[in-house]
């Protein structure tokens, strides 16, 4: 099988090194890559495999002879060169909002619904951070019937690009010395604050983040439309490093011992739950590490059949970059560029 083109859109942005860095750690093999980005960041150099590459200006002539594009440089630009792309032959897996609830796009989970990279169309779609370390857990435990879910989201700065990570330091350097700061990424101060707002509140009081849970979640697990979900999403003073608090009903009798033996095998999962030793995952455990850690797995008391756990996990990695390059490797391995 020939070896694909690669190019990576958004190379110079905080995911797409993340992308670069994946790239090359998961040893992908390609016949060539090429790295793009906007006007503004064009002529940048990006070191990679021990080689210096000069950063291109995005063109739709920049997609000429590229089989496979790994992107992250927000839904318009996914929007803009989407068409181009798949018009010259290639294949797009985005890492935007702009495609996942489209029908005729698979929303993928490298390890979870990998059947349905086959369906694509040229187009194919990363899941929103939150979600995508949510289904690592969840699909293993599919089979016992997802009746009920409850998600509470913790989100790190990260998630909000370069900019919310500078603002976190600067805000929280500025309290400490008693100076004031006018925030400009959040609504409100993130230092030593808990913020319940991740992008803008919809007509039902959801916000779009909360929403993007709810949806995408049905999407790539294949759920019924009235199965019950229900998503709080809360940036936090974290710098990286997603946690999420979930309550599961399931359809059929389960208990903590099975989810535990279940997620100690199950892809992409690492079990910490040791809580009499205080052995249990926090996001210094997940940042720039590649599974999702879960753990404070107990019997829910509210439902039943329900089951009640933690997991953190990387949200550039794993919700974000690791996942597009693992489609990327998968895409490869199945023929399907």
């Amino acid at each position: 099988m020939r070896k694909p083109r690669i190019a990576i859109l958004g190379a110079t942005g905080v995911v797409g090194r993340e992308i670069t860095k994946i790239t090359e750690e998961l040893n992908i093999e390609y016949e060539s890559i090429k790295f793009l980005s906007s006007a503004r960041s064009a002529g940048n150099k990006i070191n990679f495999k021990g080689e210096e590459y000069i950063v291109e200006e995005a063109k739709p002539d920049s997609f000429n002879n590229v089989d496979i594009v790994m992107a992250s440089a927000g839904a318009s630009t996914s929007k803009e060169f989407a068409p181009e792309i798949v018009k010259r032959g290639g294949l797009i897996i985005d890492n935007s909002s702009a495609f996942r609830m489209d029908k005729d796009v698979p929303l993928v989970i490298a390890g979870v619904n990998d059947e349905d990279l086959r369906q694509h169309k040229g187009i194919i779609a990363n899941p929103n951070c939150s979600t995508s370390q949510l289904m690592l857990v969840l699909e293993p435990l599919k089979k016992f019937g997802i009746k009920r879910l409850i998600v509470s989201t913790y989100q790190a700065v990260s998630g909000a690009g370069l900019a919310a990570i500078n603002e976190l330091r600067e805000d929280t350097i500025a309290n400490l010395e008693g100076k004031s700061f006018e925030n400009k990424c959040f609504k409100k101060p993130i230092s030593f604050n808990v913020i319940p707002q991740i992008d803008v509140f919809c007509e039902n009081g959801y916000t779009k983040e909360e929403m993007k849970v709810v949806n995408e979640t049905r999407k790539i697990l294949h759920l019924d439309e009235n199965t019950l979900i229900s998503c709080t999403a809360a940036r936090v003073p974290v710098f990286n490093g997603h946690s999420e608090a979930v309550d599961i009903e399931f359809e059929n009798e389960i208990t903590p011992d099975v989810v535990r033996e279940i997620l100690k095998s199950s892809y992409g999962v690492k079990v910490i739950d040791n809580p009499d030793n205080y052995e249990y995952p926090t996001t210094r455990d997940a940042s720039g590490n590649n599974p999702v850690f879960a753990g404070r797995i107990r019997k829910n008391l509210a439902f039943k059949n329900g089951i009640s756990l933690w997991c953190v996990a990387d949200n550039l990695r794993i919700g974000a970059a690791l996942n597009t390059v693992r489609i990327c490797k998968r895409v490869i391995e199945m023929g399907l560029y």
